[in-house]
């Protein structure tokens, strides 16, 4: 089975997380797409995050019916911050017959020489980039990596943050976010 692997801290989901899934699913020829909720990801603060076990809730929420997708809680049990080397290594020593592949932005491309063990991730995986509007240049060896492909994919300049902004303001974020997740997001008073 391929699985796809959207990191992301999804504080909160949104739409543009959906189209893009929906998109590169398809795009990088994926069985599956697993979106990996982030406890902490070493280069965000953590002080603006709602708890994490919240932030799988409304991706359990958003995904839900959708039999392409999963969410997944794996760094939820491991050291924080989260790195994803460690994370693609145990998911590999977990699903030893799934090949699996991580989805990316092109802006996360360009800073990927910074994260832990970089040059082993490329050993372990494949990686599908697309096309952000604010991209930053990549370094010409990791573009040179037969396992680097860049794949078409919708993309949708909705912000986590812009969200979280509107909210505070007490604005509407319909349409930015599925129904259920506005709604969860709503109930529970979460972001003001």
């Amino acid at each position: 089975m391929k699985v796809g692997l959207f990191f992301g801290s999804f504080n909160p989901i949104h739409t543009g997380h959906l189209i893009l899934a929906h998109t590169l699913i398809q795009a990088a020829d994926l069985d599956k797409i697993w979106f990996v909720v982030s406890p902490q990801n070493p280069f965000k603060e953590k002080s603006s995050l709602l708890h994490e076990f919240d932030r799988y809730e409304l991706v359990d929420q958003a995904i839900k019916g959708d039999e392409r997708f999963s969410v997944s809680d794996i760094e939820f049990r491991m050291p924080q911050p989260s790195y994803t080397v460690d994370t693609v290594i145990r998911l590999q020593e977990q699903f030893t017959s799934y090949e699996f592949t991580l989805l990316m932005g092109e802006d996360n491309l360009a800073s990927f020489h910074k994260w832990k063990n970089y040059e082993k991730l490329l050993e372990l995986t494949e990686i599908c980039y697309y096309k952000r509007s604010k991209s930053k240049s990549i370094k010409a060896e990791i573009l040179a990596s037969p396992k680097v492909k860049e794949v078409s994919a919708a993309y949708l300049e909705i912000s986590s943050t812009y969200i979280r902004n509107l909210i505070k303001e007490r604005k509407s974020i319909k349409y930015l976010v599925p129904e259920v997740v506005e709604k969860l997001i709503n109930e529970k008073g979460y972001y003001l």
